[in-house]
Protein backbone atom coordinates (compact mmCIF):
# COMPACT_ATOMS: atom_id res chain seq x y z
CA UNK A 1 0.00 0.00 0.00
CA UNK A 2 1.42 3.38 -0.79
CA UNK A 3 0.69 6.60 0.90
CA UNK A 4 -0.08 9.59 -0.77
CA UNK A 5 1.16 13.19 0.33
CA UNK A 6 -1.18 15.96 -0.01
CA UNK A 7 -1.19 19.10 1.37
CA UNK A 8 -3.78 21.49 2.10
CA UNK A 9 -4.17 25.05 1.56
CA UNK A 10 -6.86 26.96 3.59
CA UNK A 11 -8.44 29.85 2.00
CA UNK A 12 -8.24 31.56 5.48
CA UNK A 13 -10.09 34.87 4.31
CA UNK A 14 -13.03 32.53 3.17
CA UNK A 15 -12.90 31.16 6.94
CA UNK A 16 -12.82 34.64 8.47
CA UNK A 17 -15.65 35.89 6.33
CA UNK A 18 -18.22 32.55 7.38
CA UNK A 19 -16.77 33.27 11.23
CA UNK A 20 -17.57 36.95 11.09
CA UNK A 21 -21.12 36.03 9.12
CA UNK A 22 -21.48 33.50 12.12
CA UNK A 23 -20.76 35.63 15.19
CA UNK A 24 -23.48 38.51 13.26
CA UNK A 25 -26.28 36.05 12.64
CA UNK A 26 -25.91 35.05 16.41
CA UNK A 27 -26.24 38.23 17.61
CA UNK A 28 -29.71 38.56 15.15
CA UNK A 29 -31.05 35.27 16.62
CA UNK A 30 -30.22 36.53 20.06
CA UNK A 31 -32.46 39.82 18.72
CA UNK A 32 -35.15 37.67 16.84
CA UNK A 33 -35.33 35.74 20.47
CA UNK A 34 -35.97 38.43 22.11
CA UNK A 35 -38.31 40.30 19.71
CA UNK A 36 -40.66 36.78 19.61
CA UNK A 37 -40.67 36.99 23.20
CA UNK A 38 -41.54 40.18 23.78
CA UNK A 39 -44.30 39.48 21.26
CA UNK A 40 -45.63 36.74 22.81
CA UNK A 41 -45.99 38.58 25.95
CA UNK A 42 -44.96 35.81 28.02
CA UNK A 43 -42.59 37.89 30.46
CA UNK A 44 -44.25 39.86 33.36
CA UNK A 45 -45.49 43.35 33.24
CA UNK A 46 -46.40 46.07 35.42
CA UNK A 47 -45.15 49.17 34.29
CA UNK A 48 -42.99 47.74 31.03
CA UNK A 49 -39.39 48.70 32.90
CA UNK A 50 -38.63 44.54 32.54
CA UNK A 51 -39.78 43.50 29.12
CA UNK A 52 -39.06 47.09 27.10
CA UNK A 53 -35.60 48.82 28.94
CA UNK A 54 -34.18 45.77 31.33
CA UNK A 55 -34.31 43.19 28.78
CA UNK A 56 -31.42 43.59 26.06
CA UNK A 57 -28.95 41.47 23.82
CA UNK A 58 -25.20 42.24 25.07
CA UNK A 59 -22.41 40.65 22.59
CA UNK A 60 -19.62 39.20 24.07
CA UNK A 61 -17.36 39.47 20.87
CA UNK A 62 -13.88 38.33 22.28
CA UNK A 63 -15.82 35.50 23.23
CA UNK A 64 -17.68 34.75 20.60
CA UNK A 65 -21.12 34.77 22.38
CA UNK A 66 -23.97 36.56 23.67
CA UNK A 67 -26.46 37.34 26.33
CA UNK A 68 -29.93 37.92 26.89
CA UNK A 69 -30.22 39.82 29.45
CA UNK A 70 -32.99 40.88 32.07
CA UNK A 71 -31.42 43.73 34.71
CA UNK A 72 -33.56 44.29 36.98
CA UNK A 73 -33.31 43.50 41.18
CA UNK A 74 -36.68 41.52 40.77
CA UNK A 75 -35.87 39.84 37.27
CA UNK A 76 -34.33 36.47 38.89
CA UNK A 77 -36.97 35.95 41.27
CA UNK A 78 -39.95 36.57 38.61
CA UNK A 79 -38.32 33.77 36.32
CA UNK A 80 -37.43 31.67 39.05
CA UNK A 81 -41.08 31.43 40.56
CA UNK A 82 -43.88 30.99 38.21
CA UNK A 83 -46.44 30.37 40.73
CA UNK A 84 -46.18 33.82 41.65
CA UNK A 85 -50.07 35.61 40.52
CA UNK A 86 -49.23 37.34 37.81
CA UNK A 87 -50.88 40.22 36.37
CA UNK A 88 -52.30 39.06 33.02
CA UNK A 89 -53.69 42.91 32.25
CA UNK A 90 -51.01 43.88 29.73
CA UNK A 91 -49.36 40.49 28.73
CA UNK A 92 -51.95 37.86 28.70
CA UNK A 93 -49.71 35.03 28.94
CA UNK A 94 -47.43 36.36 31.59
CA UNK A 95 -45.56 33.72 34.29
CA UNK A 96 -42.15 32.72 35.05
CA UNK A 97 -39.89 31.49 33.02
CA UNK A 98 -40.54 32.93 30.31
CA UNK A 99 -37.38 31.72 27.85
CA UNK A 100 -38.00 27.58 28.95
CA UNK A 101 -39.95 27.58 25.42
CA UNK A 102 -36.92 28.33 23.30
CA UNK A 103 -34.96 25.76 25.60
CA UNK A 104 -34.01 21.87 24.21
CA UNK A 105 -38.13 20.17 24.63
CA UNK A 106 -39.91 23.87 24.65
CA UNK A 107 -42.57 24.93 22.59
CA UNK A 108 -40.16 27.23 20.23
CA UNK A 109 -37.05 24.89 20.68
CA UNK A 110 -36.84 24.95 16.52
CA UNK A 111 -36.79 28.66 16.53
CA UNK A 112 -33.92 29.81 17.53
CA UNK A 113 -32.12 27.22 15.11
CA UNK A 114 -34.45 28.55 12.34
CA UNK A 115 -33.58 31.93 12.80
CA UNK A 116 -29.85 31.76 12.77
CA UNK A 117 -30.06 29.47 9.81
CA UNK A 118 -31.61 31.71 7.82
CA UNK A 119 -29.49 34.40 9.22
CA UNK A 120 -26.50 32.53 8.72
CA UNK A 121 -27.50 32.41 5.22
CA UNK A 122 -27.96 35.95 4.32
CA UNK A 123 -24.77 37.11 6.20
CA UNK A 124 -22.39 34.42 4.65
CA UNK A 125 -24.12 34.22 1.18
CA UNK A 126 -23.69 30.74 1.00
Amino acid sequence: MRLVKSKVKLNMPAIRKLDRAAYQAMVLTAEAVKTDLIQSQTMPFDTGSLQNENTFVKPHPLLRKVDIVSQTPYARRLYFHPEYHFSKRENPNAGGAWFEPYKPGGAKQAFPGKAFAAFYKRKSGV
